[in-house]
């Protein structure tokens, strides 16, 4: 469906000249992240007028980590891939490490910038509309369809924007983690909790330092770096991105960075970027407002926890707020938006489960963070969890090593196993 006049002046040969017409849309999603991007490039290959509103310049701090299981079921091109990672390495508080080497595989690393800018543009290319601006807030036509109302801007342009407007038949949120769109709308949004994130990019120096590796991850679990998450140095081929997060609002990311950049050789590294945002804790527990809006990504929740992996779990659930957003135009059930919500959590809610007792445990003191890099020595555990991690399913293949590593866990939280 293309999008339509909402006046009957716009009939009129001159309509367009004469009188401003607002334009309504099947459906208008607001954010073009990864989870906005994938929902609207969906329902226009389904054939609805989409439009695709996004603010210009927008780029999340993020360490561009993509597992196998998106490259394959999103079609990623290799040539988004800056950097191929074929090994982690685990730093514990007494600076121990850890290398745990990927098998059979790598994990893509990709700039966020030309990423997302790629996943927009291949929503583009399926149909639909793209504009930059700012939403702004939504009201309500007299015949019940929603209006969206937003400063339209030039591209990449940040300054006073044009008040502008149209009509949406449903509406997707996709606007990060303090989404407006979930704040005006959904009851709750309001309450969630937050880890707040910021990272530099860095030039690669031409002389490396010691030790290093343009194909390892390294993950730092030191309270000094993040008092209740990690740091984290990921290579980006001519680049790396060094962040780290928390959500104790007095601890300064900025000069944990700094130091986590001294202590891995890179202090004098070029900054190119600077970013921060909020990520959120965990999922909403309302993802819809029963009529015509629905929530992916960020603005649902959708982080997960202790490992602060975001963009298979938005790009998923971008995917699954365009089927519900599909159900309600082809049937006129608003019922249809909550299979959004529902069917991503039949699928992820045991991860995000274990991975949030994960965080709450093993992260909550320096003692905990050592013994949890000396579990990560454990070749069961090691293969577990690149395997959950790479393929997005518990693995059932080895009950066994389940069994086995429940044992090796409780003996360390009992501290009945040396450090």
């Amino acid at each position: 469906m293309k999008p339509q006049a909402s006046d009957a002046a716009s009939q009129h040969p001159l309509g367009d000249i004469r009188m401003p017409k607002t334009e309504t849309f099947d459906v208008v999603v607001v954010g073009g992240g990864p989870a906005g991007a994938t929902a609207a490039q969906a329902l226009a290959q389904k054939g609805h007028s989409v439009l695709l509103l996004d603010r210009a310049g927008r780029i999340k701090p993020c360490g561009g980590a993509i597992p196998p299981r998106l490259i394959k079921d999103f079609e990623i091109p290799d040539h988004l891939l800056v950097a191929r990672a074929r090994s982690a390495r685990m730093v514990a508080p007494s600076n121990h490490a850890v290398d745990i080497p990927i098998d059979n595989g790598f994990v893509g690393m990709v700039d966020r910038a030309d990423f997302d800018e790629w996943l927009r543009e291949r929503a583009a290319r399926s149909g639909a509309v793209r504009r930059i601006g700012t939403f702004e807030r939504l009201s309500r036509d007299p015949d019940g369809v929603s209006v969206v109302h937003y400063q339209a801007r030039a591209h990449h342009h940040r300054g006073e924007g044009t008040p502008a407007q149209v009509r949406a038949r449903t509406i997707i949120g996709a606007d990060g983690a303090k989404s407006q769109v979930a704040r005006q709308s959904i009851e709750g949004a309001k309450e969630t909790e937050y880890v707040f994130a910021y990272h530099e990019i860095v030039k690669a120096p031409v002389v490396k330092p010691a030790g290093y590796d343009g194909t390892r991850c390294d993950v730092y679990y030191q309270g000094k770096l993040s008092p209740d998450f990690y740091g984290w140095v990921f290579p980006h081929g001519d680049t790396l991105s060094i962040g780290t997060g928390s959500a104790d609002k007095g601890f300064s990311l900025r000069g944990a960075v700094g130091a986590l950049r001294q202590s891995a050789g890179l202090g004098g590294a070029e900054v190119l970027r600077r970013e921060g945002a909020p990520l959120p804790m965990k999922p909403l527990k309302r993802w819809d407002n029963g009529r015509d809006v629905v929530l992916a990504g960020d603005a649902a929740g959708v982080v997960a926890p202790a490992s602060g992996e975001g963009i298979y779990y938005a790009m998923v659930g971008g995917q699954l707020a365009a089927h519900a957003a599909h159900e309600l135009l082809r049937t006129g059930d608003a019922r249809c938006l909550k299979l959004a919500r529902k069917q991503f959590m039949q699928k992820h809610r045991t991860v995000f489960t274990v991975l949030g007792i994960m965080q709450w445990f093993w992260y909550s003191s320096e003692k905990r963070r050592e013994r949890f890099v000396k579990i990560c020595e454990d070749p069961d555990v090691q293969q577990l969890t690149f395997e959950s991690y790479m393929n997005k399913e518990l693995v059932r293949k080895k009950p066994m090593a389940h069994v086995r590593i429940f044992f090796k866990d409780m003996a360390h939280l009992l501290g009945l196993a040396k450090v």
